[in-house]
């Protein structure tokens, strides 16, 4: 009866329960750091250290020795990886590399062409002791080689830019996407902390602020696709002035998950910064938007008001805030019966859709909107806001005054808030 090695066994549970969860395996999947620790373990098991070495071996160092041309003179898949990990600046060191190549591997499924490109390389072998390496026992690398097999078939969709802790953990964090327009002020307070960009608070009534996407303790990995994870001092400010007048894309790390748990490897970062700034607060209730029961939804994960679209009106040449008190009273006589719409306050423009048959039903720039406001006479629920409108004669403009009715004076609040703080901060560059 031939041995087996407990790693394997376990390697084919984890790989059993990755399929349990059906369809492509992501970064949620509970499943997947396991996986990748456990072939981790086995790349290093029996990896033995050179007498005089000053770098301690890792998998990584075969790894980026290997062939790089196959029998045809060409690049490999493999090779292509390799080059692609080593030119990765989020990740510093060996450690941090290997796992950068295998979640790649992963994806591109070469995992298994991998270990057969060890395996016809012979001076790598003599890296690993034979009577403990599963790379170097011929009963185990089969069936190791047959799990390989199994991975490579199977769908991987894994963040490979989510990169930036991968040299401390295998837990990754939540990486999130914030997209701005050009603006006077961004207003985040940024602190450079372990090689990394924190933000450490928002400036009140700034466009960062208004957006509430943005929240302190977050880390700002990237902007504009620039890696900011060996950042030295003062080198946002550096990229954000080279910007200026663009759009800004910002890639998050965020301190915690949806659930509110702290990301691990982050921790005592955050002790850091709290011990420094000792104002600086986490809240992990506004880490994960809250949906506000029938009122609002999510849309592409953005928050998105549910409200009532009574109609509009015509108010004349004049947009000032003051026919605020004319078009609403006009609308409201009309007593059209209110569509169930979604209100999207996007950072140029905002967007109406009817929420039944998702049908578009008007989209204005803020620069295109004059006022907004309420009417205290009415209900506090009733908001409108006046555009300008020229699509009958176009050398000759007016205004319409459009009338919505939130779900709760909170809601009529905070969306006339936004709207008046959109037309405030949007600028345009030519």
């Amino acid at each position: 009866m031939s041995k087996k090695d407990p790693l394997l066994g376990t390697l084919k549970v984890c790989i059993l329960n990755l399929q349990s969860e059906g369809g492509a395996v992501t970064d949620e999947n509970p499943h997947l750091s396991s996986c990748c620790q456990l072939l981790e373990i086995i790349l290093r098991k029996g990896l033995q250290q050179t007498v005089l070495g000053l770098i301690r071996r890792d998998y990584w160092h075969w790894l980026e020795q290997l062939p790089q041309h196959d029998p045809c003179g060409k690049l490999s898949p493999v090779s292509m990886a390799v080059e692609k990990t080593a030119s990765c600046i989020k990740v510093l060191t060996s450690q941090g590399r290997g796992r950068y190549f295998l979640r790649l591997a992963l994806n591109r499924r070469i995992l298994g062409n991998t270990v057969h490109h060890f395996l016809h390389t012979p001076k790598f072998s003599e890296w690993y002791d034979p009577a403990i390496s599963i790379l170097r026992n011929e009963e185990f690398v089969e069936p190791f080689l047959s799990l390989l097999l199994v991975l490579s078939e199977m769908e991987f969709s894994l963040n490979i830019e989510n990169s930036s802790f991968l040299d401390e953990s295998w837990l990754m964090p939540v990486c999130q996407i914030y997209e701005t327009v050009p603006c006077r002020e961004l207003g985040m307070v940024l602190r450079y902390l372990g090689k990394r960009v924190f933000v450490l608070e928002l400036v009140e009534g700034s466009q960062a602020q208004v957006d509430q996407f943005v929240l302190p303790g977050d880390i700002i990995d990237e902007i504009n696709g620039v890696s900011l994870r060996n950042a030295c001092n003062g080198l946002a400010g550096v990229v954000l002035q080279r910007l200026k007048g663009q759009p800004l894309t910002f890639r998050l790390i965020r301190w915690c998950s949806s659930d509110g748990t702290v990301y691990r490897p982050m921790v005592k970062l955050l002790k850091a910064l709290q011990q420094e700034n000792p104002k600086f607060q986490l809240n992990p209730k506004s880490q994960a938007p809250s949906h506000g029961g029938e009122t609002q939804c999510l849309r592409d994960g953005r928050v998105v008001y549910i409200v009532q679209y009574l109609g509009k009106a015509d108010v004349g040449m004049y947009g000032g805030k003051e026919v605020l008190q004319q078009g609403i009273p006009l609308v409201l006589e009309q007593k059209n019966p209110g569509k169930v719409v979604l209100f999207d306050l996007k950072e140029t423009h905002v967007i109406c859709t009817e929420k039944s048959s998702k049908q578009e039903l008007f989209q204005h720039h803020y620069p295109d909107i004059s006022c907004v406001g309420r009417y205290c006479r009415l209900d506090q629920t009733v908001f409108a806001f006046c555009v300008v409108d020229c699509q009958k004669m176009p050398e000759i403009c007016s205004f319409s005054c459009v009338v919505m009715q939130a779900s709760s004076a909170k809601d009529c609040e905070e969306i006339v808030n936004r709207i008046a703080t959109g037309f405030k901060h949007t600028e345009w560059f030519v």
